[in-house]
């Protein structure tokens, strides 16, 4: 019963539609008129049953095309947050304006004007929703950090008597923000001070963060709320500095220029900035290196529990890791690959990535 009463509602549709569309079209075309406007009038009719009787025909097909562009709606929305379909529908209606706003130039354009206009609506409206979801991340992050930027007067007091006590500012990275665990060590209290992030980093990461990668926008994003994070933790001052060397192009030395003038230290993982400042003299706290350092520390002739994972390069050789990521090296260890064995170690390499352990099965 329902089907019908859908067929004959999308047949009694379409002869609506074309009806009238054949009316608005004899004004502009005297031919369609076919001599006399009742005969118009008559042929407008039979052009509607026509339209009407092929849609009413029509009717599974179609029923079944919007079936199926429904549960991929349903499946497409499914994937955004409850913010994501919020800002999306601020920026349709964004566009739809934006359409408004011209729609009435396109209208005087003969015949096709109307057509243009409705056009219009669409292609600005899928535009709005496009730029409204994707500037999620960046508008809380950027309206955050930059309301954080101009603090209060107690609040760079607090900060100013910190200075006062000889502790060096703290110019973080890219890299290190991007990394992530600045904020757990920030939480321990390791670091004192206050946290200097210039706004030439925040400017590059507001660039990652609206890269067409997928890779580099998800790890732009991560930069910025893991700032956010530090921020609303409080364990630690966080001061947005607008100070730019505008004669040096890379951010890397305008980073350690920025150090040297404020009496700081960078906190870094790049291994080639960390370089690059002690040839020039200034100094960094390396997170890597902060992570190697309390690693559990490894006695040739300790016994493990491991479990060999995968073949090594060389012959014979398997390869475990520690829960802190450890690589372990185990002799003649490939024909136990996917067991968990009893190894003895025989000897540690640290290299600057970190440190590997080399063993042997007992």
């Amino acid at each position: 019963m329902l089907r019908k009463i859908r067929r004959y509602l999308l047949a009694i549709i379409g002869f609506a539609i074309a009806t009238t569309l054949y009316i608005s079209l004899m004004k502009v075309f005297q031919e369609m008129m076919l001599g006399n406007v009742k005969y118009g009038y008559a042929a407008a009719i039979v052009t509607g049953l026509l339209f009407g009787f092929i849609l009413y025909i029509a009717e599974p097909g179609i029923n079944n095309v919007i079936k199926k562009m429904t549960m991929r709606f349903d499946k497409e929305m499914s994937i955004y947050s409850q913010v994501d379909i919020i800002l999306g529908s601020v920026g349709l209606i964004s566009g739809f304006l934006i359409a408004f706003l011209i729609s009435g130039l396109l209208e005087r354009i003969s015949i096709v004007g109307p057509v243009i206009s409705m056009v219009s609506y669409i292609i600005f409206g899928l535009i709005g929703v496009r730029i409204g979801i994707r500037s999620k991340s960046e508008i809380i992050s950027i309206l955050k950090l930059r309301s954080n930027a101009g603090k209060n007067d107690k609040e760079h007091e607090k900060a100013n008597k910190k200075n006062k006590k000889g502790i060096p500012p703290k110019v973080l990275d890219t890299s290190v923000i991007i990394d992530g665990r600045i904020a757990d060590i920030c939480k321990t209290g390791f670091i004192e001070g206050k946290l200097v992030v210039p706004q030439f980093v925040l400017d590059e990461l507001r660039h990652i963060a609206d890269s067409a990668d997928d890779m580099k926008r998800v790890r732009g994003r991560r930069g910025l709320d893991i700032l956010n994070m530090i921020q609303e933790e409080g364990n630690i001052d966080v001061e947005v500095t607008n100070q730019d060397f505008d004669n040096i192009a890379e951010v890397d030395i305008k980073l350690l220029k920025l150090a040297s003038v404020l009496n700081g230290k960078v906190v870094t993982n790049d291994y080639n900035l960390n370089k690059v400042a002690q040839v020039q003299g200034v100094e960094v706290l390396n997170i890597n290196e902060l992570s190697n350092a309390v690693k559990p520390i490894a006695i040739p002739g300790e016994e493990m529990v491991v479990t060999i994972v995968k073949e090594g390069k060389e012959n014979q050789q398997g390869v475990a890791y520690l829960d802190d990521g450890t690589m372990i090296v185990v002799e003649n260890g490939k024909n136990f690959i996917g067991e968990t064995r009893n190894v003895v170690v025989t000897s540690i390499l640290q290299t600057p990535a970190g440190r590997m352990i080399f063993a042997k099965v007992r």
